[in-house]
Formats: structure tokens, C-alpha cells, sequence
């Protein structure tokens, strides 16, 4: 069926209608991956060399449980929305995901570096993770994630696969310190190609708001994005002890996120984590990293009972969180998509993709013979060389 309107059939499409709708500066800021980008574009085709094995004749269920939980939260299908910073794709950034999650029924990470408040985000989607990146002193980070808490964070996430990569090979975006006169002046072509995405911002009361408030400390002005990653860049990586100690601080549900090698995988539960997240920052790391969804079996394996696994990177369609699940992930977290949902079409849009993908899912498991998400396992997947199930078979 041919979309219609602002109705979208698949997250491809999504992504076109994004593309149209933003500046370029925009658009290739949402696209980055790290200089060739061979990390980026493994974590999708990876999922297209895995085979589905359904069975012939099965006792198909006549309805299909989507339902899971993570990090002690509810959910309505095994989505979340992941953390990602300053989404700028749409006046309402942040709040227009949890507006979309909400109504999935599904939970949202919310970045340090994202636009809005932590409680502005939670009074529409309770449902709400907050997360850090070893960004500044431990006290620093301590305050931040209690001011996260007291906003209706319910969980927090650490992030761990970050190593400040250098250029891109296609070019880095145009993206501004400060929107003053001179910079409008000199974006001013870029934005004018897209007048609708202008008129949004104005409609809203204003132009981009650069600025990242879950940073701030109590009686402070937020800082600017980019002086809050300069800031990042000085602060040294964190020891496994210093993940152990802001387990213990937070005291609640704790992901470690980045996690790609089944020792790393280990020691995140040796510290305390609830969960972990394989994740390479959807190829915004060290290039050259596998797709995440190579790395998951070794590392479901790794962690077993102990914890609950995510995985994060190439995620496009029901069926690709269909295989996930078979590997061991719990459930699975969209970046991109999401926000490709958001420019097309504001929160409508963002329910749109988790609608495609809880659709995706459903089909999946019925062609596989499952009644629920939880019932899939290795059995249902035929794997290429390069991937290793749990238990050591391949």
C-alpha cells in the first residue's frame, strides 16, 4: 500500500521524508558516522546476512505477546527509544519522543546533552532512563543523575563507547556554537532550502536551542552543547571502580551501555549493572567495529541470567528486533529511526516507526510459531560464519 499523508509504511521512508524536510546541516549531523563509516553501515547489513528458520505446520498462535520489561520498567513491545543528544530535528526534540513513546507504550532514554529537561520529559512519559557519559567529576555526575531522579528518572545509563573519533570521510556537518547573526546570516541558504522546517521552529516561538540543561547544576546556567563536550573531553575514562561506585551511589536499575567483548560484559555485572546495552554509539565510535548484533551472542552468552541483555545499532525493521531477541537481547534500543520519525512527522511520526516495528515483530513471530517475544531463541535464526551462539555452537 502506498503511504498517504503524513503516514509512513516503513522506517526507510522515514528516513526520505527526514531528509527533504531538514537542512543538509541537520540531516548529516542525524547521518554521522565515524570517518569511512564502515562501523555505521555493518550494523544494518549485518542483520540482512541472518536467516530466519521457520517451522512448517506449527500450532501458530492466533495472537502474539510483544510485551517485556526492562530495567524494571513495563513495556508494550521490546523498544526503547535510545538516548541521543540535542535532537534538533523538531521544535519539540525530546518531548515530541516521549509524546510518541508514550503512546507506544514504550520507555525513552534521555541524554545529558539532550535540549530539554529531564522533568519536562518525564511529566509526558513517565516511562523515562536517564543517561550519562563519564563527562566530569564524580560528584559532578552524582548531582546530575539526582537531579535526573528527582525529575522521574527511573533507571540511568552510563555510556561507555566513546572515543572522540576524528573526521569523516564525507565531511562533518556545519553545526553552530551560538545561533547569533552572523552564523543565521551564513546558514541562511541551507535553512531557506527548507522552509517548512523553519516555519516550525518560528511557529514554536523560536530557532534551535543549543544549549543542554540536564548538565546544569542547581542554580547554574545551562551550557552550551559544544562547551559541554569540550568539557567531556578533558575528563579522564572511568575505571571499572568508578562504574562500581556510581552503581552504588544511584542505588537503582543501572545500564552499562557500549559494552561489545564478553569480558567487558562480565565486569559490567561484577559492578553492579542491572543490564547492559552491546552498542558501538551506531558507529559513531572507533570505526571499523563490528555491528552490534555480531558482537551479541558472545555476550549474552558471557552475562546468561545475570543480567538483562540490550542491543543498540541497525535496528530498521520488526524483523531485525525479531533476530536481536533470538540472540539473547531482552529488548532493543532506535536512535536514528526515531528521530527520522520525529522530523517526517513530530510525535505522530515517532509512534509511526514503533508501529512498523511492533508490527514487524508480530509477523515475525507468527511465522516463526510464537506466541511471545519471550519464547524466541536460536532455533529460530540461521547465523553465517562470524557469529557465535550462546553456548558455543555456530
Amino acid at each position: 500500500m502506498a503511504s498517504t499523508g503524513e503516514w509512513f509504511e516503513t522506517v526507510a521512508e522515514a528516513r526520505r521524508r527526514a531528509r527533504r524536510r531538514l537542512p543538509r546541516p541537520v540531516f548529516l549531523a542525524l547521518e554521522a558516522g565515524a570517518e569511512a563509516g564502515v562501523t555505521r553501515a555493518d550494523n544494518v547489513a549485518a542483520f540482512s546476512e541472518i536467516r530466519f528458520a521457520p517451522p512448517r505446520l506449527a500450532d501458530l498462535p492466533a495472537r502474539r505477546d510483544l510485551r517485556t520489561s526492562v530495567l524494571g520498567t513495563q513495556l508494550d513491545l521490546p523498544v526503547i527509544a535510545a538516548p541521543v543528544g540535542a535532537q534538533a530535528v523538531h521544535p519539540l526534540g525530546e518531548v515530541g519522543v516521549a509524546l510518541g513513546t508514550r503512546d507506544a507504550g514504550t520507555a525513552m532514554g534521555l541524554s545529558e546533552f539532550a535540549s530539554k529537561p529531564a522533568a519536562e520529559v518525564a511529566a509526558v512519559n513517565p516511562r523515562l532512563f536517564f543517561q550519562v557519559h563519564w563527562s566530569a567529576d564524580r560528584d559532578t555526575l552524582l548531582a546530575r543523575a539526582a537531579a535526573a531522579r528527582a525529575g522521574g528518572a527511573t533507571a540511568l545509563i552510563v555510556t561507555l563507547d566513546w572515543s572522540f573519533p576524528g573526521g569523516r570521510d564525507w565531511g562533518s556537518p556545519a553545526i553552530p556554537e551560538r545561533l547569533d547573526a552572523r552564523t543565521l546570516a551564513r546558514l541562511a541558504p541551507a535553512g531557506l532550502a527548507r522552509p517548512g522546517y523553519l516555519a516550525s521552529w518560528l511557529r514554536h516561538g523560536g530557532l534551535p536551542d543549543l544549549t543542554v540543561p540536564n548538565m546544569a547544576l542547581p542554580g547554574q546556567p545551562a551550557p552550551g552543547f559544544f562547551a559541554a563536550y569540550r568539557q567531556w573531553m578533558t575528563v579522564p575514562p572511568p575505571t571499572w571502580a568508578d562504574i562500581a561506585w556510581l552503581r552504588a551511589q544511584w542505588g537503582g536499575p543501572f545500564l552499562v551501555k557500549g559494552v561489545m567483548r564478553p569480558d567487558d560484559a562480565r565486569r559490567a555485572v561484577d559492578a553492579g549493572a542491572t543490564a547492559v546495552s552491546v552498542s558501538n554509539h551506531g558507529g559513531n565510535n572507533l570505526d571499523s567495529t563490528p555491528a552490534a548484533i555480531r558482537a551479541l551472542p558472545a555476550v549474552a552468552a558471557a552475562v546468561g541470567g545475570s543480567a538483562e541483555v540490550l542491543l543498540d545499532g541497525g535496528i530498521r525493521r520488526g524483523g531485525d528486533v525479531v533476530k536481536a531477541l533470538a540472540l539473547g537481547a531482552r529488548a532493543v534500543m532506535i536512535g536514528r529511526a526515531c528521530l527520522w520519525g520525529l522530523a517526517a512527522a513530530g510525535p505522530s511520526g515517532v509512534g509511526n516507526v514503533f508501529g512498523i516495528l511492533a508490527a514487524g515483530i508480530d509477523s515475525a513471530l507468527l511465522a516463526l510459531g510464537r506466541s511471545s517475544v519471550g519464547e524466541l531463541d536460536p532455533a529460530d535464526v540461521i547465523l553465517p560464519p562470524g557469529f557465535v551462539l550462546p553456548g558455543g555452537a555456530r
